[in-house]
């Protein structure tokens, strides 16, 4: 009814002037929004298709890539280049929100006993030198599968390609576990070991044992030790290890055998498959290819 009682007397125009007033907006501003319904409605459409391959890029990792990752997967896996930014606002405006993965809480080491010798930090953080093999980080962590039974996976990272070089997989925490590792990374290197090439660990009971210095030695690796509960100090190592528990449903494994292939799968596809942006926006083994081709 006022409605009707402002276009008699005022008129459409004089509607506009009054409800614009009412509504705090310039009529400028209003008729400048009417003029651009097409182009909201085309930028919708956008989106929407834009929305529609980045949701199923997000799904497909299980809700747990970001706009930086989803980025390098369009990029070479679909052929299409998007901004970052542009990624983040589509993902903002249709709520993907990534699976955010929490800090480790502190993680107890073992200690090392009397005739346990801890060695001094050669590398200092400097973990990306530019040079496969030179830099090699390793560590164990554990992961439950079945009615929660304990298994433990020790790992050597090359630092310059982010590249896992070789893993084991273990039911116990015997000094086998790095003894066998020891072993696989020789017959990954193959004799080809670098001049200057370092092991870097943290400072816990395997590592400080002396069978495992002589070993190390034997390969001729110089043996490099974080500060004492500084997870900083190996942390290339550590944010794998928080992938690899983020992205692996290993708790739905029942059996050890089970829980070996589903590891070694996602190691497989970590190396050659994962797109990283800190690599040039390359996978592991194709970033270590592109630095002995340089």
């Amino acid at each position: 009814m006022l409605i009707e009682k402002i276009i008699r007397k005022c008129g459409i125009t004089g509607m506009v002037k009054y409800l614009c007033k009412m509504a705090g907006v310039s009529r400028s501003g209003y008729y400048a929004w009417i003029k651009a319904e097409n182009i909201r409605a085309s930028r919708q459409e956008n989106d929407w298709k834009d929305y529609e391959l980045i949701k199923k890029i997000f799904d497909k990792k299980k809700a747990k890539a970001g706009a930086l990752v989803i980025k390098m997967i369009l990029e070479n896996d679909y052929y299409v280049v998007m901004n970052h930014k542009k990624i983040r606002r589509i993902m903002r405006k249709f709520n993907l929100v990534a699976k955010i993965r929490r800090i480790n809480p502190y993680r107890k080491m073992a200690k090392a006993t009397q005739e346990h010798k801890t060695l001094s930090n050669l590398l200092d953080r400097k973990f990306d030198q530019g040079e496969p093999g030179k830099v090699l980080l390793t560590d164990i962590t554990y992961v439950y599968y079945g009615s929660a039974q304990p298994a433990y996976l020790s790992c050597v990272k090359d630092a310059s390609t982010k590249e896992i070089v070789t893993h084991h997989l273990s039911r116990n925490l015997k000094m086998d576990i790095v003894y066998d590792t020891l072993k696989k990374l020789s017959d990954s290197l193959n004799g080809m070991v670098h001049p200057e090439a370092i092991l870097h660990s943290d400072q816990g009971f395997h590592y400080t044992h002396p069978e495992f210095q002589k070993r190390v030695k034997k390969m001729k690796l110089t043996q490099s030790m974080s500060r004492k509960g500084n997870c900083w100090d190996n942390a290339p190592m550590e944010s794998f290890f928080g992938h690899l528990k983020d992205e692996v449903n290993y708790k739905e494994c029942e059996s050890f055998e089970e829980l070996q292939k589903l590891i070694g799968n996602y190691i497989e596809e970590y190396n050659n498959d994962r797109y990283q942006w800190g690599l040039n926006k390359m996978t592991p083994a194709q970033y270590r290819s592109h630095l002995l081709a340089a």
